[in-house]
């Protein structure tokens, strides 16, 4: 409502000079208190219309995206606090079907954490009338109907348009304090400690898209090398969140005939203007076969995330699936920020190669292996589409079936904190499930070790912040021989001017 300069507030003076109107006064400063009486009135009112046309603006704005929102755009959200990112920041998007739950819930569950973790499950309908939902899942909403958009791809399903807009539903619930988005499927596993490591490197009132590419390359030239692989799960901080979801509708319309939900975000944000930021621990784990070699030479970078296991051999011979997940995640809740982190060192005393995958595995050579050839795979999967040999997005190196050509491999048997802040990992010997054994004689020295233990003090994630660097290992009873069968390793942060360097 506009006011008149008979009802707008002045200053004691004034309100006197007004109240008073025949006290004379000189003319010179009659007309100056006039005229400054004026330019106050004009200046009120100006001020006053500009606040209800601002205010009208902010609601014109807040109406192009959903009058829903309670937060009309990301401006809002520097007012928060400047406190380091934390799980609470993290707003969970996963996409999900009421017919596969059953037999995919166990892999949320597994990082699921009630009360600590945030997010939903989307689905396409209610769960049948006698399923009770579980506590312990992530609690589900019904997605709204995508029908009305377009969806051409020949070889695909329109289910995935549904799944795009998960992150648009997800930010139309207007919950406060979320920095990141995170989507993924519902057969991703999150290891959400280090995705919060991960996370926390990065300022999220920028507009950031973070995740990771396919492991085959035929996967990525069909798809795309400039996007974030939905299975591998990816985040999108809620600046780029607000510009996404203004034109994501139409994006999918633009990009009917892809494929898939990631790549058409990825489109979508591409049109915004801001690359992908990739990560090395998410996970798409688009291979087939047995994904030893791939977690036996993890890069140096936090564990994020493991997705399609249903597709590939149980990670630990003799155990389901499910129970070989439960395994590593039973290593890795004891030290996050080490798990799969992979290094390697050498006994001189008997020109060994020791490779550790902590949490998941050790090798031993009974050579001395150059660090440029322990640090590569070992090839024991094939691509994901063609179930071809190659090629890969990284170098692997070929897994003899000659026994004679192949590491001795241990297997983690259980991880036990053995004092404040330190760990020890126990490996125990497989058998060779083809009963090969390579009988040289610079084999059987090794086949007297039946045990690894490893001893390393917990990760910490500050160390996440710096340079990335391997960590070093040394054989700590080298020099008095396998007792008891067991091999005595410690990791530790490399000591300067430190190589791994055969002699």
């Amino acid at each position: 409502m506009s006011q008149t300069p008979e009802t707008l507030h002045y200053p004691p003076q004034l309100r006197d000079f007004l109240a008073f109107p025949n006290i004379k006064l000189p003319d010179t400063f009659s007309t100056f208190m006039k005229s400054l009486l004026a330019i106050c009135a004009i200046a009120s009112i100006s001020l006053i219309s500009y606040s209800t046309f601002s205010n009208h603006s902010q609601w014109l704005n807040r109406s192009e995206c959903e009058q829903t929102f309670t937060r009309s755009s990301y401006e809002d959200y520097y007012v928060l606090d400047h406190e380091e990112t934390n799980i609470s920041h993290i707003l969970f998007g996963i996409g999900g079907s009421a017919k596969t739950w059953n037999d995919r819930q166990h892999y949320c569950e597994s990082w699921w954490k009630p009360n600590v973790t945030r997010g939903f499950m989307w689905l396409n309908e209610k769960p049948a009338n006698n399923t009770r939902w579980p506590e312990t899942s992530p609690p589900y909403r019904i997605s709204e109907d995508s029908s009305r958009f377009r969806y051409t791809s020949w070889y695909g399903s329109r289910s995935t348009v549904r799944i795009a807009r998960v992150i648009k539903e997800s930010f139309q619930l207007g919950l406060q304090n979320v920095r990141w988005f995170v989507l993924g499927d519902d057969d991703t596993v999150f290891f959400t400690e280090n995705l919060v490591t991960v996370l926390a490197k990065y300022d999220h009132n920028q507009m950031y898209y973070i995740g990771g590419n396919s492991e085959s390359v035929e996967q990525d030239v069909i798809h795309s090398y400039t996007m974030a692989y939905g299975g591998g799960g990816f985040a999108i901080s809620y600046p780029l969140a607000a510009e996404l979801v203004r034109v994501l509708d139409g994006c999918i319309d633009r990009y009917a005939s892809l494929y898939g939900s990631d790549q058409k975000i990825g489109g979508c944000i591409s049109e915004i203007g801001v690359p992908v930021t990739k990560e090395l621990g998410f996970h798409q784990v688009d291979i087939r076969g047995d994904p030893f070699g791939l977690l036996a030479a993890h890069p140096v970078a936090p564990l994020v995330s493991l997705h399609h296991l249903d597709y590939v051999e149980p990670m630990f011979p003799g155990l389901t699936r499910i129970n070989s997940l439960k395994k590593l995640v039973q290593a890795y809740k004891m030290d996050p920020g080490r798990a799969l982190q992979h290094t390697f060192c050498y006994d001189l005393k008997r020109n060994w190669s020791i490779s550790v995958s902590w949490g998941y595995t050790v090798q031993l050579y009974p050579s001395l292996v150059t660090a440029k050839v322990l640090a590569t795979p070992i090839q024991t999967f094939v691509t994901w589409r063609s179930w071809s040999q190659d090629p890969f997005t990284f170098n692997t190196r070929h897994m003899s079936e000659d026994p004679c050509e192949r590491p001795v491999i241990y297997l983690v048997d259980r991880v036990v904190e053995v004092g404040t802040g330190q760990t020890q990992s126990m490996y125990k010997r497989t058998v060779d499930e083809k009963g090969k054994q390579c009988g040289e004689k610079k084999y059987l020295p090794a086949f007297s070790v039946q045990y690894f233990n490893v001893s390393a003090a917990v990760f910490e994630a500050d160390l996440w912040k710096k340079a990335p660097r391997r960590q070093c290992c040394e054989v700590v009873n080298g020099d008095h021989g396998v007792v008891g069968g067991v091999l005595q390793v410690k990791i530790r942060g490399c000591n300067r001017w430190e190589t791994v360097t055969p002699p």
